[in-house]
């Protein structure tokens, strides 16, 4: 029988909204040595602006990091993300979606999507990275930085906070 405790990854104030995240792990959990055990390649669709140069390079860091992308230039952004439920305070820039159909909004560091698809939370629509944060994986900029929420989407339409990124080297 697994032993269980709760744990907290921070509170962080998105907005007007306060986003705590607890959930339940096992002790005898494998952490992240199963998520990097999943190796395989994971096929991206991603909806961008033919002419965003921060997109491009968020594909490019998923490519490095082991997925494939189909690129789809849509021509009403907003309505793909109406199509897949991302609320309006969400968003970012481009939309990619698995296979599975959840969603990864914004700029999600590659190896929080591979943890996610790895053991996607009962009721999970996908994760999002609202705004366009400096520093997160496609929008670096020299040595410039901004901590960011990595935001756990729900179908139900509710969110938390799923990590919170504090330094670039949380994101690889």
């Amino acid at each position: 029988m697994s032993t269980f405790r709760n744990l907290c990854i921070g509170s962080l104030l998105f907005g007007t909204t306060l986003l705590t995240a607890c959930s339940e792990s096992s002790a005898t959990d494998s952490g992240s040595a199963a998520v990097e055990a999943k190796a395989s390649t994971i096929a991206l669709d991603v909806y961008k602006s033919p002419t965003c140069g921060c997109c491009t390079s968020w594909v490019e860091h998923a490519q490095t990091h082991g997925f494939t992308s189909s690129i789809h230039h849509a021509d009403n952004l907003n309505a793909i993300k109406d199509e897949h439920g991302i609320a309006a305070n969400m968003r970012s820039c481009h939309t990619a979606v698995s296979k599975e159909g959840y969603v990864f909004e914004g700029h999600v560091p590659a190896k929080l999507v591979k943890r996610f698809l790895a053991a996607p939370p009962e009721g999970a629509l996908g994760l999002a990275v609202p705004g366009m944060p400096l520093g997160s994986p496609g929008m670096e900029m020299g040595d410039r930085f901004q901590a960011y929420p990595v935001v756990l989407l729900n179908k139900d339409g509710s969110f938390q906070l799923y990590e919170k990124i504090e330094q670039p080297s949380q994101q690889y």
